[in-house]
Protein backbone atom coordinates (compact mmCIF):
# COMPACT_ATOMS: atom_id res chain seq x y z
CA UNK A 1 0.00 0.00 0.00
CA UNK A 2 1.56 3.24 -1.09
CA UNK A 3 1.54 6.53 1.40
CA UNK A 4 0.07 9.76 0.46
CA UNK A 5 2.41 12.40 0.40
CA UNK A 6 0.91 14.87 3.15
CA UNK A 7 2.15 17.90 0.94
CA UNK A 8 0.76 16.97 -2.29
CA UNK A 9 -2.19 19.14 -1.25
CA UNK A 10 -0.47 22.16 -1.84
CA UNK A 11 0.62 24.21 -4.72
CA UNK A 12 4.18 24.44 -5.78
CA UNK A 13 4.40 27.97 -4.66
CA UNK A 14 2.89 27.25 -1.30
CA UNK A 15 4.66 24.63 -0.11
CA UNK A 16 7.49 26.41 -1.03
CA UNK A 17 6.53 29.06 1.66
CA UNK A 18 6.17 26.59 4.22
CA UNK A 19 9.05 27.34 6.54
CA UNK A 20 11.41 23.94 7.82
CA UNK A 21 8.30 23.20 11.01
CA UNK A 22 6.04 22.41 8.22
CA UNK A 23 3.36 24.84 9.40
CA UNK A 24 2.56 27.93 7.84
CA UNK A 25 3.50 31.44 9.47
CA UNK A 26 0.12 33.27 9.24
CA UNK A 27 0.53 36.24 11.61
CA UNK A 28 4.58 36.63 11.98
CA UNK A 29 4.42 39.92 10.24
CA UNK A 30 1.73 41.45 12.58
CA UNK A 31 2.96 40.18 15.24
CA UNK A 32 6.18 41.26 15.51
CA UNK A 33 4.93 44.40 14.76
CA UNK A 34 2.76 44.41 17.98
CA UNK A 35 5.58 42.85 20.05
CA UNK A 36 7.88 46.00 18.90
CA UNK A 37 4.63 47.92 19.76
CA UNK A 38 4.03 46.23 23.24
CA UNK A 39 7.73 47.09 23.83
CA UNK A 40 9.88 43.97 22.62
CA UNK A 41 12.75 44.80 20.33
CA UNK A 42 12.28 45.91 16.89
CA UNK A 43 13.17 42.60 15.55
CA UNK A 44 11.86 39.71 18.43
CA UNK A 45 13.33 36.46 18.18
CA UNK A 46 11.91 34.08 15.43
CA UNK A 47 10.68 31.62 18.03
CA UNK A 48 8.83 34.24 20.25
CA UNK A 49 7.10 35.34 17.39
CA UNK A 50 6.79 31.47 16.75
CA UNK A 51 5.13 30.23 20.12
CA UNK A 52 2.98 33.34 20.37
CA UNK A 53 1.80 32.88 16.85
CA UNK A 54 1.07 28.90 18.10
CA UNK A 55 -0.79 30.43 21.35
CA UNK A 56 -2.92 33.03 19.32
CA UNK A 57 -4.16 30.07 16.46
CA UNK A 58 -4.53 27.30 19.57
CA UNK A 59 -6.83 30.30 21.01
CA UNK A 60 -8.97 31.60 17.79
CA UNK A 61 -9.41 27.27 16.48
CA UNK A 62 -10.97 27.13 20.29
CA UNK A 63 -13.25 30.20 20.70
CA UNK A 64 -13.98 28.50 17.20
CA UNK A 65 -14.86 25.58 18.51
CA UNK A 66 -17.13 26.86 21.11
CA UNK A 67 -18.72 29.27 18.83
CA UNK A 68 -19.69 26.28 16.59
CA UNK A 69 -21.52 24.64 19.67
CA UNK A 70 -23.86 27.11 20.61
CA UNK A 71 -26.04 29.06 18.57
CA UNK A 72 -26.66 27.63 15.15
CA UNK A 73 -24.63 24.53 14.99
CA UNK A 74 -22.15 24.50 12.54
CA UNK A 75 -22.13 28.11 12.01
CA UNK A 76 -20.09 31.10 13.55
CA UNK A 77 -21.99 34.06 14.44
CA UNK A 78 -21.39 37.38 15.53
CA UNK A 79 -24.06 36.81 18.89
CA UNK A 80 -22.03 33.49 19.43
CA UNK A 81 -18.88 35.30 19.94
CA UNK A 82 -20.48 38.17 21.93
CA UNK A 83 -21.89 35.22 23.80
CA UNK A 84 -18.30 33.62 24.49
CA UNK A 85 -16.79 37.04 26.01
CA UNK A 86 -19.81 38.68 27.57
CA UNK A 87 -17.89 38.00 31.38
CA UNK A 88 -14.52 39.40 30.05
CA UNK A 89 -14.71 43.08 30.39
CA UNK A 90 -11.87 43.86 28.22
CA UNK A 91 -12.58 41.38 25.65
CA UNK A 92 -16.43 42.36 25.70
CA UNK A 93 -15.73 46.12 25.40
CA UNK A 94 -13.15 44.91 22.41
CA UNK A 95 -15.85 43.38 20.67
CA UNK A 96 -18.33 46.35 21.04
CA UNK A 97 -15.74 48.53 19.61
CA UNK A 98 -14.80 46.97 16.44
CA UNK A 99 -18.59 45.90 15.13
CA UNK A 100 -19.66 49.75 16.16
CA UNK A 101 -16.14 50.90 13.83
CA UNK A 102 -17.19 48.16 11.25
CA UNK A 103 -20.36 49.57 11.37
CA UNK A 104 -19.23 53.30 10.74
CA UNK A 105 -16.99 51.96 7.69
CA UNK A 106 -19.77 50.32 6.04
CA UNK A 107 -21.82 53.61 6.36
CA UNK A 108 -18.66 55.66 5.33
CA UNK A 109 -18.28 53.26 1.99
CA UNK A 110 -22.16 53.58 1.07
CA UNK A 111 -22.37 57.16 1.60
CA UNK A 112 -18.73 57.09 -0.83
CA UNK A 113 -20.64 54.95 -2.88
CA UNK A 114 -23.65 56.84 -3.83
CA UNK A 115 -21.75 60.44 -3.92
CA UNK A 116 -19.59 58.96 -6.32
CA UNK A 117 -22.61 57.34 -8.70
CA UNK A 118 -24.14 60.49 -7.82
CA UNK A 119 -21.76 62.86 -9.90
CA UNK A 120 -21.21 60.23 -12.67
Amino acid sequence: MMQEDPFDQFDEDESEALPLTGKRRLFSKELRCMMYGFGDDQNPYTESVDLLEDLVIEYITDMTHQAMEIGRTGRVQVEDIIFLVRKDPRKYARVRDLLTMNEELKKARKAFDEVKYAIS
